[in-house]
């Protein structure tokens, strides 16, 4: 039994394997949730729109559907939000995962509805993020993401002391992560930030400023504790030689 149903997940998880040490109740348990979930999905070819294999938790729900585009195996734990209002709307790729309770919203003003949040292939995001995509956010293919990520691609601007801060007004520069990034638990994005490929994130982490790639970041705010890739980093390679 185990054989077929490792043949299944491997069709979204191709290097997938159960524990030797897996107990048939546990099995039994995971394979009648992930059943449910399947279920759960096929209610959305009510609304004229394919599952193409999505699990779906419990409590999942969907602002502005016709703007929210996904690819084969979505993956989206109890209680998730999604919110398409903007003006590209949220496209996610193939084989993501959505951890359960995190919320995705590109926008929530009707007078300015912002951009786009875009999440690439084989993207596994932990549960209770909150991803804005009011400027734009790009997170590039095969990155893991702990728990409680936060991105704000939108800042507000408090030039002036003779005006409330709510009235005037937003910037707006938009987030991009670049592939295969892992992101630790707790990390918070602000507007404007680019990190570039293949970086790792501490768990705490908060980023101001964009991040070279191959570089391990953190600390509030944080800054590249060291490069994974020397090369990647020419000056700090100098500061090593002299």
């Amino acid at each position: 039994m185990k054989q077929l149903f490792e043949k299944i997940i491997r069709l979204r998880n191709p290097l997938f394997r159960f524990d030797e040490n897996l107990n048939t109740t546990a099995l039994l348990q995971f394979v009648w949730m992930q059943a449910w979930a399947m279920l759960r999905a096929c209610k959305l070819l009510l609304l004229l729109r394919k599952p193409k294999g999505m699990l779906l938790g419990r409590g999942v729900r969907f602002f502005n559907l016709p703007k929210i585009k996904w690819g084969q195996f979505l993956k989206l734990g109890d209680g998730v939000y999604l919110s398409g209002l903007g003006v590209k709307g949220i496209e996610l790729g193939n084989n993501v995962g959505i951890g359960a309770y995190s919320r995705i919203i590109v926008s929530t003003s009707l007078n300015d509805i912002g951009s786009h949040i875009r999440i690439g292939n084989n993207v596994g995001l932990g549960e209770f993020a909150y991803l804005g995509g009011a400027g734009g956010l790009d997170i590039g293919d095969d990155c893991i993401i702990g728990q409680y990520l936060s991105c704000h691609p939108e800042n507000h601007i408090y030039d002036t002391t003779e005006e409330l801060i709510r009235q005037q007004g937003v910037t707006r520069r938009g987030i991009k992560i670049g592939n295969n990034c892992w992101i630790g638990s707790k990390v918070t994005l602000l507007d404007g930030v680019t990190i570039g490929e293949g970086c790792i994130i501490a768990a705490g982490a908060v980023v101001t400023k964009a991040m070279p790639a191959f570089a391990v970041i953190g600390g509030v705010p944080a800054k590249v504790l060291k490069m994974r890739n020397e090369t990647a980093l020419p000056s700090l390679q100098t500061k090593k030689t002299a």
